[in-house]
This record gives C-alpha cells, sequence and structure tokens, in this order.
C-alpha cells in the first residue's frame, strides 16, 4: 500500500490529522500549478484551499483508480472553472508581477546574462497569459507539471484527441505570440 493509500484509509477512519499529510505534501505544487494556469496568487490560494476542503469532504467517493494528486487536480481545475465563469476573471502578466512579486533572480552568470533570462521569462510569461484558459491548462498541465495526456483528460475531463489538439493549438499560439513579442522588441 503507498503512503498516500494508507493516509486517505486513516482520514476516512477519523484520524484528520492524516489528511493534514496530504495537504502537506501536495498542497504547494497544486498552488503552483493553479497560480499558472489562474495567473492570480490570491485566486490561486483560495481555489487550492477550497479544494482541499472539497476532496477532505468528499474522500469518500474517491475510487482510487486514479492517484490522490490525480484526482485532487481535478477537483481543483474544475473550482477554478467555476469561480472564472462567476468572476470572469481576465488576469494579465502585469497584475500577476504586482500580486506575485518579481522573478526570483538567478546569481550565476554576468548582470547582461541575468537580465537577459529575465527578459526571456517575461515573455513566456506574457505569451502564456494571453492563451485562452482551455490552452493554458493543457500547456501547463503538459509541460511545467509534466502530466501524461491520459492523466491531462482525466484532470480536465476531456477526451485524450481534444487533450492533444488543444495542446498542439497551444503551443502554435504560444510561438506565434513569442515571435510577435521579438518582432516589437527589435
Amino acid at each position: 500500500m503507498n503512503e498516500d493509500a494508507r493516509l486517505i484509509d486513516q482520514t476516512l477512519a477519523g484520524h484528520s490529522e492524516a489528511f493534514g499529510q496530504l495537504v502537506q505534501r501536495y498542497q504547494d505544487r497544486l498552488y503552483n500549478t493553479l497560480l499558472h494556469v489562474i495567473g492570480d496568487p490570491e485566486e490561486a490560494r483560495d481555489t487550492v484551499q477550497d479544494a482541499f476542503v472539497q476532496a477532505f469532504v468528499k474522500l469518500h467517493t474517491f475510487h482510487r483508480s486514479s492517484t490522490f494528486y490525480t484526482w485532487l487536480n481535478r477537483i481543483a481545475f474544475n473550482l477554478a472553472a467555476t469561480r472564472q465563469r462567476r468572476k470572469h476573471f481576465a488576469g494579465s502578466i502585469e497584475q500577476m508581477r504586482e500580486r506575485g512579486g518579481a522573478e526570483p533572480v538567478d546569481q550565476a552568470g554576468s548582470p547582461a546574462e541575468q537580465l537577459e533570462r529575465r527578459e526571456r521569462c517575461r515573455m513566456v510569461r506574457a505569451a502564456i497569459a494571453a492563451l485562452s484558459q482551455d490552452h493554458r491548462a493543457v500547456l501547463v498541465l503538459r509541460e511545467i507539471d509534466g502530466f501524461c495526456y491520459e492523466t491531462i483528460a482525466e484532470i480536465l475531463n476531456l477526451p485524450v484527441g481534444t487533450v492533444r489538439s488543444r495542446l498542439h493549438r497551444a503551443r502554435v499560439q504560444l510561438r506565434e505570440q513569442l515571435k510577435e513579442m521579438l518582432i516589437v522588441e527589435r
């Protein structure tokens, strides 16, 4: 029995501190995923918190046909989609930077290299933020979190073919966004 299964069994047996261990194990990872998708640190934090509350309440419905983290991601993405529809949130890279702070500075390399690296990072974040919510979610889950197509399909409740199609479109749009930014900068 893996560690997640043991903690789930303990939680279902009434030991809520076991669920606290699941929260500690996955909260940062889930937050980082949602931050990339939503673009608003506060909204991402709230969604993570709501996802864990809902997971705790509905833990008895978890069938274990997937991993706990995949199931938790699906809950979080459904909550994020619902919150987005309610708020009609339209985040921008500037709002994300204002709320989340500046990029961490890499101490390696010359100041010119550091500046170039930060600029590339800014451009990629801006290009990702310009994608539609559907394309951004698939791209982040695949390229940043490294999930396979089948897991992404499960998290987003989509057919695998749709995941592949959206990922392809997201990559094409990202490439076009970055080309446009490079042309404007020159």
